[in-house]
């Protein structure tokens, strides 16, 4: 029999985030059931419930109507072994009830939570809800979730049986002297002190144990298992133009090492601005010393270690480094931790965190991203972009002039604000805007055009003396395209649409594909019939007889 939580879940008058009504009529998507679950068994999760549902058979007004999904009995029953073996952790319903409402079949499908740092997936894909609306579950809420179980601090952790001689001498060396860079002020004593002080004092061991910092940082490549199963492993990877991989190097412990072995494989070459007077300089690094390091040591600090995986850097030959470390980004959004300035408030790995701050391999002050930003905004470069879905980070530095109007508007325009150089570098890489970023955009005359296709508005193409560019990225208004037409009918008597096409397809706006060019002209041909300047005669356009 339905346990009573069902029956309240039937006469509930409204959704939560933990109930969901579905009609189901005759039959219902499999692959949305099961995105349904997943959503639902980590929003029970996040509720402190033990269990949420999804009833079929029942329309968003809570009306009856009925269900014929898998009305045989052992089709019923399948559902289970079905789902999950699609769903993480293998869950599946705790039981499904069948009602038969004086309306019609009703199935109430009951959930069990994710478990206790655990999210749950479809498919590979974390999904979670807002109010009503199905979508993916937000980077906090997963880390929310993974981090239930963390009591301690994974970095921290003691490495049984590990001692002094499972650490790299010249690790430890260079430790030292890092060390003594970052505490100027201790310098003069450090010598004094016994590697085992030295390593306490640098909080890389516990009262003398040997931590899992201390060996992801100094440890010798052969005790690496002591960390299992993390992989304390950095990859370089070298790939041309055309994504085939050129050439490879993996790095072990110790990591403080291994970052700067790594940082030299990088071919940091020279890069030539095109000839613009005094606007630009005449050359520079393809990457800022600083933004390498930056981005590397905060995918050793950052990652999840618990996941296996490990930190990889591809360099690709058309001038961009990609920086990848598993492990959802925890401030949530990148623009969040720009606009705040400051340390974050919580870290993944506290202790090697820490650590690392003491061996001068990164700051906490929280200005390393922002500092990245204004670098690449400086050098007119592209801003860095951070890709943060499925688990992972990855940050992709480019070491050239992506967009040479782009490149002019920031040395025209020195004092724009970083929020509009980050709006104006998604509109230069064609990445989608916000209605509430075109208008703020807009409102500063700083682009123009129609979604998806804006372009540097007259403002700024002053600035930057790209006129002419801006006249191809503008064209003309849509009167003048349907002269155009007028003209070319009036001569011939009729016009097919391809000729049309020859006459307007070059004079449409350069920032239209070809597709785009082609609806445009179709809309502007069933706007002059509408006004009834032109009608159709067979697979011809002839002017209007009315």
């Amino acid at each position: 029999m339905p346990s009573s939580n069902c029956s309240v879940c039937l006469r509930a008058t409204v959704k939560s985030e933990v109930v969901e009504f579905k009609e189901a009529k005759n039959s219902y998507d499999f692959a949305k059931l099961g995105k349904y679950f997943c959503a639902l068994s980590n929003e029970a999760n996040l509720k402190g419930v033990q269990s949420a549902w999804l009833v079929l058979g029942v329309k968003d007004n809570q009306r009856v109507v009925g269900t014929q999904f898998r009305l045989a009995f052992k089709d019923l029953q399948s559902l289970k072994k079905e789902v999950a073996d699609k769903v993480s952790q293998r869950l599946t319903f705790i039981d499904i009830y069948t009602v038969q409402h004086a309306d019609g079949r009703v199935l109430l499908l009951e959930i069990p939570a994710a478990p206790q740092g655990l999210p749950v997936t479809w498919e590979g894909h974390y999904y979670g809800r807002d109010g009503e609306s199905l979508g993916p579950l937000s980077l906090d809420e997963i880390e929310r979730i993974r981090g239930q179980n963390r009591l301690q601090d994974w970095s921290a952790g003691i490495c049984p049986g590990a001692s002094l001689d499972d650490l790299s001498a010249e690790a430890i060396a260079l430790a030292r002297r890092e060390y003594a860079t970052k505490h100027p002020k201790r310098a003069a004593e450090l010598p004094t002190w016994s590697d085992e002080a030295f390593l306490n004092k640098a909080k890389l061991t516990i009262q003398g144990s040997i931590t899992r910092t201390a060996i992801l940082l100094l440890g010798k490549p052969e005790a690496a298992h002591r960390v299992n199963p993390a992989s304390p492993t950095l990859s370089w990877i070298l790939k041309d133009r055309d994504g085939l991989e050129r050439d490879y190097q993996h790095f072990s412990c110790p990591l403080l090492v291994s970052a700067d072995e790594l940082y030299r494989k990088i071919r940091n070459l020279k890069y030539r601005y095109m000839s613009e007077g005094s606007l630009f300089p005449e050359e520079v690094d393809q990457y800022d010393p600083f933004i390498i390091l930056e981005a590397l040591n905060n995918a050793i600090a950052h990652q999840d270690y618990e996941l296996g995986g490990k930190v990889s850097v591809v360099e690709f030959e058309d001038g961009r480094l990609c920086f990848n470390n598993p492990g959802a980004f925890i401030p949530g959004s990148v623009e969040q931790v720009i606009q705040a300035d400051a340390p974050e408030s919580r870290y993944r790995n506290r202790f090697l965190t820490d650590a690392m701050v003491n061996l001068n391999m990164i700051d906490t002050i929280g200005s390393g991203i922002r500092k990245m930003f204004m670098i690449q905004k400086n050098r007119f470069f592209p801003l860095p972009e951070y890709q943060l879905e499925q688990n992972r980070v990855q940050v992709t530095i480019t070491g050239r002039v992506l967009n040479i109007s782009y490149a002019r508007k920031l040395a025209e325009l020195p004092n724009l604000a970083l929020d509009d150089i980050i709006l104006l570098d998604r509109v230069q890489k064609q990445k989608s805007l916000s209605d509430t970023q075109v208008r703020h955009l807009k409102a500063q005359g700083l682009i123009e055009g129609r979604k998806p296709n804006f372009h540097i508005s007259a403002q700024v193409a002053r600035h930057s003396d790209d006129k002419a560019q801006y006249i191809l990225n503008r064209g003309f208004d849509d009167e003048h395209y349907k002269r155009l037409i007028s003209q070319l009918i009036e001569k011939f008597g009729t016009a097919k649409r391809v000729d049309i096409d020859r006459l307007l397809v070059d004079k449409l706006p350069d920032v239209l594909n070809s597709q785009q060019k082609a609806h445009k002209i179709k809309n502007l041909l069933q706007a002059m019939k509408k006004q009834g300047l032109i009608e159709p005669k067979g697979k011809l356009w002839q002017m209007s007889k009315v």
